[in-house]
């Protein structure tokens, strides 16, 4: 991920903290999500001289490179918890 990608997903996960601080991401629809987020997605995308389009397909990229990493992190930490066996307790 670049540096200008992380700053951007800083700045927006951020904002969610302030707009969405007790909202249940699993209980509540992601455009309901996404439209308390449209006002810093336009901010940026203007400062970007994007269009809210083209910025909304720039932060799902992003955000899936962010969960994708993620979950590598999380699955090289398990691993090295279970000395590299991705299915322990099958072969005990």
């Amino acid at each position: 991920m670049t540096d200008e990608n992380r700053k951007i997903l800083e700045r927006i996960n951020a904002y969610a903290e302030e707009v969405m601080g007790d909202i249940d991401p699993q209980k509540v629809q992601v455009s309901v999500q996404l439209d308390k987020l449209r006002p810093i997605m336009e901010t940026i995308a203007a400062e970007m001289d994007m269009s809210l389009e083209d910025f909304f397909i720039l932060y799902m990229d992003i955000q899936s490179e962010a969960s994708c990493l993620s979950d590598q992190k999380l699955r090289e930490k398990l691993g090295d918890l279970n000395d590299g066996n991705e299915f322990p307790l099958l072969y005990r």
